[in-house]
């Protein structure tokens, strides 16, 4: 497979070289066109120069006038009716003329050679040193009839351009092909670059830094490539975390059921131990089958493709219906449970939301401290609704809130060991936040209680 590099020198040489055959077309097309009869109607206009000194000066030697013209620069052919011929100012390569054309010029016309010559290229054309390929002027000397062909002398005019403009191209073909090999090399550099940290980034190594620091969009896309970059990485390692997280949460009840499974079938276990190992079975399974349920549901949360419906919801409603079902735990620890909230109305999934509810009031519940508060409040303000939930629970630290969200994140302190959770509660709450447009916030103080704030826009 041809490298880029290659390709992009394969590339630039067919545009110079398709640019320069495109070009020498159009040039030649224009000589035909326009040059050609222009450079005709030039000469003959010389040629009737030529005519007009010798015809003024008859005193001259006729050979002497020509001889003078052909070392200024043409090549000149003289013929008379007797045939003679005679060249003066260089050889021509074909000097063979039809006798019609010079009997036409003795008879006083003048031959357009230049301009009537076969269309061929540009080079070929202009440079074709053949005698066909002349004007031809009618001149009359000492009463004698003559026919005077001229074309101007290209090689003795043209030596010194044709090594200027031979050497000028050379360079620029030189100069050009290096430029572009060396400006290839660099605008390929960070491409290659690129092409490394892929194949780093396929093997699972987030860790390089691209050295590219240019303002062009090779220099963006190295930027982008970066942020991505990092993104996999902080997402590579979020994994892990879950898959270690996962393993754990899965593997403690797991091994608990096991273990008590094995105890249970011991014939020597009291009857009172057997119902309560069996207890400790079944909240074991209840908690890998709540456990179970909480990954699908943030598995299709993090579904961008999950689309649920959306409808009118009253959270005051939501939240009153959330109570109702908790009563019993209400109960349990004398919580004294306040609310105040008036209908509040928005647009959202009854069933996620409704989830948000029963996690945020079941934390509430879980970590509050026997006869404690929870208030439960809700206001519009603009185009949003707030909903705060306030316990008078054990608290976080600052660095324990801000965490919260995280998946499978629990305080790790002897008071909340003993407390059940799958530490992903919270980060439900938050998806689901954010999938209605809304945020959450939460502010705790250890020892003291946690407030969480939801925002969520009003209908």
């Amino acid at each position: 497979m041809k490298s880029l590099y290659s390709k992009f020198v394969v590339v630039t040489l067919a545009i110079m070289v398709g640019s320069a055959t495109l070009g020498f077309l159009l040039v030649n097309t224009y000589y035909h066109q326009q040059l050609k009869e222009q450079n005709d109607t030039k000469n003959v206009g010389i040629a009737q120069q030529m005519v007009a000194f010798i015809e003024k000066n008859s005193n001259v030697p006729l050979d002497e006038s020509l001889e003078v013209f052909g070392s200024s620069g043409y090549q000149l052919f003289l013929t008379n009716a007797k045939g003679d011929n005679n060249f003066y100012g260089g050889p021509f390569r074909e000097s063979s003329l039809p006798i019609s054309i010079k009997k036409a010029v003795l008879d006083g016309e003048i031959y357009h050679g230049m301009r009537d010559y076969p269309k061929e290229t540009f080079v070929t054309g202009f440079f074709s040193n053949e005698l066909k390929n002349t004007v031809g002027v009618p001149v009359t000397y000492n009463d004698e009839r003559y026919a005077l062909f001229i074309r101007p002398n290209i090689k003795l005019l043209f030596t010194e351009v044709h090594v200027l403009l031979g050497g000028l191209a050379a360079a620029m073909l030189i100069f050009s092909l290096l430029a572009m090999l060396i400006v290839a090399r660099k605008m390929i550099q960070p491409i290659t670059v690129l092409t490394e940290a892929t194949r780093k980034m396929a093997n699972e190594r987030f860790d390089g830094v691209i050295a590219i620091s240019s303002k062009d969009e090779i220099g963006q896309l190295a930027k982008s490539f970066q942020i991505m970059a990092d993104r996999l990485k902080e997402n590579d390692q979020v994994r892990k975390d879950f898959m270690s997280h996962v393993s754990h949460d899965f593997q403690s009840p797991l091994q608990n059921i096991q273990g008590y499974a094995q105890l249970l079938a011991d014939e020597s276990v009291t009857p009172t131990d057997r119902m309560h190992y069996a207890e400790i079975v079944e909240l074991e399974s209840k908690r890998l089958s709540a456990l179970t349920k909480q990954l699908l549901y943030l598995t299709s949360l993090d579904n961008d493709s999950y689309q649920p419906t959306i409808e009118r919801v009253s959270i005051k409603e939501q939240i009153e219906r959330t109570m109702r079902q908790n009563e019993w735990r209400f109960e349990d620890l004398q919580l004294d449970v306040r609310m105040d909230m008036p209908n509040l109305l928005t647009q959202a999934n009854p069933d996620m939301l409704m989830q948000v509810w029963e996690n945020l009031i079941t934390n509430a519940v879980k970590y509050n401290q026997p006869r404690g508060i929870i208030q439960i409040t809700g206001y519009e303000l603009d185009n949003e609704l707030h909903v705060t939930i306030k316990d008078s629970g054990i608290g976080m630290t600052v660095e324990q809130s801000k965490k919260a969200f995280d998946r499978f994140y629990r305080a790790d302190l002897s008071r909340t060991r003993e407390k059940e959770g799958t530490g992903l509660g919270l980060a439900i709450v938050s998806e689901i936040v954010k999938r209605h447009r809304g945020f959450v916030e939460i502010e705790s103080e250890l020892g003291v209680g946690t407030l969480i704030h939801i925002t969520l826009p009003k209908l």
